[in-house]
């Protein structure tokens, strides 16, 4: 039979209850994709995206750019890169060419297995609905597999025996995970880390593991690099997100993969049933999630945000001056950093049950210095060594009285990043890899020295 695209889903949210409550329904046609609340939703809730969506039932048209046609709190919920080159996969398995299929499509094979608290029904049949349980390092060394061998197109991607099909759809199972890393989302137990699942059971946390690769910029490293950049972040008052390193198997080049606690997942009360289907998040809490590239319509392909917008809807949005001066401690470390993968999805907000807003942890972290030296986010128009003025402004769009007291989180930010060196040394990331991040941030900090007078 012909590929059909979906044409309508319903959209429902978990609460941190872990109730699941109709939200409304989106529909597609040749005119493009549309949304309408249920208005038992908004007089409960609110609104979802309180800058794009208009908070009544009208139908919604979504604007064609910059999210795949569909309105920007919904593509929060699609993969980007990894994910997507795993979905892709398993429609060519079907017959089917990526070109054909429609971010609605994409959405249902989706399901309720995304970030944050939105699902969509019904379920595409082409994702997996089936419990698997894997050892993470067999995972791991299949996804390191499954993107190296993305790189080369040479290779034939659809000759795969039936275990690497297995391994394949538990990674697309894996939900919405962004960004181009090979990476899972998993449930296990705190007590055996060893082990995962594609669907919760009783007793389990949600985590994101990231893996390595030898083709990745700092290589099988990456994992140790980061776990280093969340150290620092937590001494600088960044609030980062829970995190541990697990061992890799030897076999993988790596000597640790990161894992990452999911901030938007709530586990459920330990012996309450789990069953591996759409129902199964109904004992498990969620919190909205919301990136700031689909609360403002700015494309993360490009540079496309300031960091003044960012303050200054984190303060609106948040209703709180102490979130504005949290988003310029966290911009002042990517600045003296160099993490200038700072993109509009890197930046993200959580809504709670009663609507209220809150920022999300300081996530995707690292060392990721640009050819040109230029961040994602600018600082005022720049890209790189903002002039004082402009820092002094956005210090004060931020919510300092002072420019003194912008320069003690300044001078804070800075000694944590002084650490680096002995930090890493004590992860065993490489002479080599220590000495080239310790030079750069040594330059970061001269560039921008005339803040520290």
């Amino acid at each position: 039979m012909p590929f059909k695209p979906i044409q309508k889903l319903n959209i429902t949210r978990t609460l941190s209850t872990g109730e699941g409550i109709s939200v409304g329904v989106l529909a597609q046609n040749r005119q493009g994709v549309f949304f309408q609340y249920e208005e038992s939703y908004i007089s409960r809730f609110g609104n979802l995206s309180p800058f794009t969506l208009q908070a009544n039932t009208q139908i919604q048209i979504a604007p064609e750019q910059p999210h795949h046609g569909i309105h920007g709190v919904f593509d929060d919920s699609l993969p980007d890169g990894w994910g997507r080159l795993l979905q892709d996969r398993i429609f060519r398995q079907n017959g089917i060419l990526p070109a054909q299929v429609t971010a609605m499509d994409r959405l249902a094979m989706v399901g309720d297995r995304g970030m944050g608290a939105l699902s969509f029904l019904p379920v595409s049949e082409f994702s997996s609905k089936v419990c698997s349980e894997f050892d993470l390092a067999t995972l791991g060394l299949e996804a390191e597999t499954l993107f190296d061998e993305s790189l080369y197109a040479h290779k034939e991607q659809d000759n795969m025996d039936g275990h690497t099909q297995q391994v394949l759809a538990a990674l697309v199972a894996g939900g919405s995970s962004g960004g181009g890393r090979p990476k899972a989302q998993v449930y296990m137990q705190s007590s055996d880390m060893k082990h995962c699942r594609t669907f919760a059971q009783p007793g389990d946390e949600a985590w994101l593991v990231k893996f390595t690769s030898k083709n990745l910029p700092l290589g099988h490293e990456e994992g140790l690099c980061e776990a280093v950049y969340l150290q620092m972040a937590e001494q600088a008052n960044c609030q980062p997100p829970i995190w541990q390193l697990i061992e890799a198997p030897e076999n993988s080049g790596a000597e640790a993969w990161l894992a990452l606690k999911r901030f938007d997942y709530l586990p459920p009360h330990q012996g309450a049933p789990q069953k591996p289907d759409m129902a199964n998040n109904q004992n498990a809490g969620r919190l909205h999630m919301h990136s700031v590239c689909g609360l403002l319509d700015a494309d993360f392909r490009t540079p496309s945000l300031d960091y003044f917008d960012l303050i200054k809807a984190s303060r609106q949005l948040c209703k709180s001056p102490a979130v504005g001066q949290l988003q310029f401690r966290r911009a002042v470390f990517n600045l003296l950093a160099a993490n200038q993968d700072d993109h509009s999805k890197n930046w993200a907000f959580l809504q709670l049950d009663n609507g209220q807003w809150q920022v999300a942890p300081f996530y995707d972290v690292t060392y990721s210095p640009h050819p040109f030296n230029e961040h994602a986010t600018a600082f005022g128009g720049y890209g790189k060594a903002p002039p004082l003025k402009v820092m002094q402004k956005l210090a004060a769009s931020a919510g300092f009285a002072k420019w003194r007291d912008a320069q003690q989180c300044i001078y804070e930010v800075s000694e944590a990043l002084s650490q680096f060196a002995s930090i890493a040394k004590q992860q065993g990331i490489s002479k080599t890899t220590v000495s080239a991040i310790e030079k750069t941030l040594i330059r970061r900090r001269q560039e921008n020295a005339e803040f520290f007078i």
